[in-house]
Protein backbone atom coordinates (compact mmCIF):
# COMPACT_ATOMS: atom_id res chain seq x y z
CA UNK A 1 0.00 0.00 0.00
CA UNK A 2 1.85 3.69 -0.79
CA UNK A 3 1.73 6.91 1.60
CA UNK A 4 -1.78 7.28 3.32
CA UNK A 5 -2.70 10.47 3.14
CA UNK A 6 -6.15 12.16 4.96
CA UNK A 7 -7.56 15.06 2.98
CA UNK A 8 -10.84 16.81 3.87
CA UNK A 9 -14.52 15.14 3.13
CA UNK A 10 -15.94 16.85 -0.27
CA UNK A 11 -19.37 16.33 -1.09
CA UNK A 12 -18.24 14.28 -3.85
CA UNK A 13 -17.44 11.58 -1.63
CA UNK A 14 -20.69 11.07 0.00
CA UNK A 15 -21.66 8.34 -2.62
CA UNK A 16 -18.69 6.20 -2.09
CA UNK A 17 -19.09 6.84 1.68
CA UNK A 18 -22.55 5.96 1.69
CA UNK A 19 -21.89 2.87 -0.25
CA UNK A 20 -19.55 1.65 1.87
CA UNK A 21 -20.97 1.77 4.86
CA UNK A 22 -24.41 -0.15 3.55
CA UNK A 23 -22.29 -2.79 1.91
CA UNK A 24 -19.68 -3.00 4.97
CA UNK A 25 -21.92 -2.85 7.89
CA UNK A 26 -24.57 -5.41 5.79
CA UNK A 27 -21.70 -8.05 5.30
CA UNK A 28 -19.73 -7.53 8.57
CA UNK A 29 -22.95 -7.22 11.22
CA UNK A 30 -25.70 -7.81 8.98
CA UNK A 31 -27.30 -4.60 8.65
CA UNK A 32 -30.74 -4.09 7.18
CA UNK A 33 -31.27 -1.74 4.25
CA UNK A 34 -32.00 1.58 6.64
CA UNK A 35 -28.60 2.11 7.52
CA UNK A 36 -27.06 3.21 3.74
CA UNK A 37 -30.01 6.25 3.93
CA UNK A 38 -29.26 6.74 7.12
CA UNK A 39 -25.65 7.35 6.49
CA UNK A 40 -26.68 9.34 3.38
CA UNK A 41 -29.22 11.61 5.77
CA UNK A 42 -26.14 12.24 7.99
CA UNK A 43 -23.50 12.95 5.46
CA UNK A 44 -26.65 15.30 3.39
CA UNK A 45 -26.61 17.38 7.15
CA UNK A 46 -23.16 18.13 6.81
CA UNK A 47 -22.91 18.96 3.87
CA UNK A 48 -25.54 21.48 3.78
CA UNK A 49 -25.00 23.04 7.33
CA UNK A 50 -21.69 22.12 8.89
CA UNK A 51 -19.76 24.76 10.35
CA UNK A 52 -16.11 24.37 9.34
CA UNK A 53 -14.95 26.33 12.07
CA UNK A 54 -15.73 23.74 14.63
CA UNK A 55 -16.30 20.69 12.52
CA UNK A 56 -14.58 18.84 9.48
CA UNK A 57 -14.20 15.31 7.84
CA UNK A 58 -11.86 13.31 6.19
CA UNK A 59 -11.01 10.56 4.04
CA UNK A 60 -7.87 8.76 3.94
CA UNK A 61 -6.51 7.40 1.08
CA UNK A 62 -3.53 5.96 -0.77
CA UNK A 63 -2.85 5.77 -4.21
CA UNK A 64 -5.54 7.68 -5.34
CA UNK A 65 -8.08 4.48 -3.36
CA UNK A 66 -10.30 5.90 -0.59
CA UNK A 67 -9.35 3.86 2.63
CA UNK A 68 -12.02 5.11 5.37
CA UNK A 69 -13.55 8.27 6.76
CA UNK A 70 -13.81 10.02 10.52
CA UNK A 71 -15.76 13.33 11.10
CA UNK A 72 -15.59 15.63 13.86
CA UNK A 73 -18.78 17.41 14.59
CA UNK A 74 -20.38 19.80 17.22
CA UNK A 75 -22.41 17.77 19.83
CA UNK A 76 -22.86 20.93 22.41
CA UNK A 77 -20.58 24.14 22.81
CA UNK A 78 -17.61 22.01 24.63
CA UNK A 79 -18.06 18.50 23.45
CA UNK A 80 -17.71 17.27 19.46
CA UNK A 81 -19.09 14.22 18.74
CA UNK A 82 -16.71 11.67 16.23
CA UNK A 83 -19.07 10.24 13.68
CA UNK A 84 -18.68 8.31 10.50
CA UNK A 85 -15.39 6.23 11.26
CA UNK A 86 -15.35 3.58 8.19
CA UNK A 87 -12.29 1.56 7.33
CA UNK A 88 -12.19 -0.42 4.30
CA UNK A 89 -11.16 -4.05 5.01
CA UNK A 90 -7.81 -3.61 3.02
CA UNK A 91 -6.93 -1.21 5.51
CA UNK A 92 -7.06 -2.41 8.44
CA UNK A 93 -4.89 -3.15 11.19
CA UNK A 94 -2.33 -0.99 8.96
CA UNK A 95 -2.61 1.93 11.11
CA UNK A 96 -4.60 4.04 9.28
CA UNK A 97 -7.58 3.95 11.61
CA UNK A 98 -5.23 5.20 14.46
CA UNK A 99 -4.57 8.13 12.41
CA UNK A 100 -7.88 9.10 11.55
CA UNK A 101 -8.66 9.01 15.38
CA UNK A 102 -5.84 11.20 16.32
CA UNK A 103 -6.95 13.84 13.28
CA UNK A 104 -10.03 14.05 14.40
CA UNK A 105 -8.96 14.25 18.35
CA UNK A 106 -6.54 16.70 17.54
CA UNK A 107 -8.98 18.64 15.73
CA UNK A 108 -11.25 18.84 18.43
CA UNK A 109 -8.92 20.14 20.85
CA UNK A 110 -7.46 22.67 19.10
CA UNK A 111 -10.90 23.89 18.30
CA UNK A 112 -11.42 24.47 22.37
CA UNK A 113 -13.88 21.47 22.75
CA UNK A 114 -13.32 20.05 26.35
CA UNK A 115 -14.19 16.46 25.27
CA UNK A 116 -15.73 14.16 22.68
CA UNK A 117 -18.31 11.50 22.60
CA UNK A 118 -19.26 8.89 19.86
CA UNK A 119 -21.90 5.78 19.67
CA UNK A 120 -21.42 2.50 18.23
CA UNK A 121 -21.77 -1.01 18.49
CA UNK A 122 -19.83 -3.88 20.68
CA UNK A 123 -19.33 -5.61 17.70
CA UNK A 124 -16.70 -3.14 16.32
CA UNK A 125 -14.54 -4.88 18.44
CA UNK A 126 -11.42 -3.40 16.72
CA UNK A 127 -12.58 0.13 16.76
CA UNK A 128 -13.68 0.25 20.68
CA UNK A 129 -10.13 -1.81 21.47
CA UNK A 130 -8.85 1.74 19.87
CA UNK A 131 -10.78 3.74 21.76
CA UNK A 132 -10.02 2.28 24.80
CA UNK A 133 -6.50 2.01 24.26
CA UNK A 134 -6.34 6.16 23.08
CA UNK A 135 -8.05 6.90 26.85
CA UNK A 136 -11.72 6.84 26.17
CA UNK A 137 -13.98 5.95 28.65
CA UNK A 138 -17.00 3.71 27.63
CA UNK A 139 -20.22 4.91 29.67
CA UNK A 140 -22.98 3.19 28.69
CA UNK A 141 -23.89 -0.04 27.09
CA UNK A 142 -26.95 -1.43 26.42
CA UNK A 143 -28.98 -3.90 24.54
CA UNK A 144 -31.32 -2.57 21.15
CA UNK A 145 -32.66 -4.04 17.93
CA UNK A 146 -31.25 -1.59 15.26
CA UNK A 147 -31.12 -2.15 11.55
CA UNK A 148 -32.43 -5.70 11.60
CA UNK A 149 -30.18 -7.07 14.64
CA UNK A 150 -29.95 -7.20 18.03
CA UNK A 151 -27.23 -5.26 18.90
CA UNK A 152 -25.17 -3.71 22.20
CA UNK A 153 -25.07 0.20 21.82
CA UNK A 154 -22.63 1.67 23.26
CA UNK A 155 -21.75 5.25 24.20
CA UNK A 156 -17.89 6.71 24.88
CA UNK A 157 -16.47 9.80 26.21
CA UNK A 158 -12.72 11.34 26.03
CA UNK A 159 -11.94 14.47 28.17
CA UNK A 160 -9.22 16.33 27.20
Amino acid sequence: MSETILRPFQAEDTDWLVDQHAFLYASDDGFDDTFGPLVRSILDGYVSDHDPACEQGWIAEAGGERLGSIFCVRHDEQTAKLRLFLLVPQARGRGVGRMLLQRCMGFARGNGYTGMTLWTHESHRAACALYARTGWELTVSKPVHSFGQDLVEQTWVYRF
